[in-house]
């Protein structure tokens, strides 16, 4: 079988770097029959674009799947071992076996296929631009779900990343399950919390 004849899967994920949620994987493998136009780098893509191009992928994929570590799983493993677990439960997760796979980054995870990293593979790889949508409007909708529960750390606007808002928010209101105690704002904040918590005001 010439070699791109065989089934290749896109693999990227979201949420390596945001203080709460877990951190999500998606794996992709195209359709050629099905061509979809605008495929690029989530972050590159308005919000409005992202979703368009979500639900075009998942209408016209021949197999795609998304997968995740939970915040338990990140502060046992560590994030890049987190991150590659999600990776290897996306691809088990198709309904379809690639003959290989694609990822973005300079990693590649444990999978029973030959993997390539590519550095920036989700500008260069369609394949891996797919994943990297699928996987960033996955987690954000879940950070949009999550802000409903715990409205008081502002989560839908900022989607649990770093930001100055955020950071006050948490100092002021304590840290709950959703966050990743591994991470050093996370564990700054528990050795000196707040003087009370909204625990404490119930």
């Amino acid at each position: 079988m010439a070699e791109d004849a065989r089934l290749l899967c896109g693999v990227d994920e979201a949420g390596r770097g945001p203080l709460c949620g877990p951190v999500v994987a998606a794996a992709v493998i195209l359709d050629p029959a099905r061509p979809i136009d605008g495929l690029a780098d989530s972050k590159k893509l308005s919000e409005k674009r992202r979703e368009a191009l979500a639900l075009e992928i998942r209408e016209k994929a021949l197999a795609w799947c998304i997968a995740e570590a939970s915040v338990e799983e990140i502060d046992r493993l560590n994030i890049l071992h987190a991150s590659m677990l999600a990776m290897q439960r996306a691809v088990a997760g198709l309904k379809t076996v690639p003959d290989r796979v694609a990822v973005d980054g300079n990693r590649c995870p444990h999978l029973p296929m030959p993997c390539e990293a590519i550095v920036k593979g989700d500008a260069l790889v369609p394949e891996i631009s797919a994943a990297s949508i699928l996987a960033k409007t996955a987690r954000d909708a879940l950070l949009v779900a999550l802000d409903k529960q715990y409205p008081q750390y502002g989560l839908a606007g900022h989607k649990g990343y770093p930001t100055p808002a955020h950071l006050a928010a948490l100092k002021a209101h304590g840290v709950c399950a959703i966050y990743r105690r591994s991470f050093a704002p996370v564990h700054a904040i528990l050795a000196n919390p707040p003087l009370w918590t909204d625990e404490d005001r119930l």
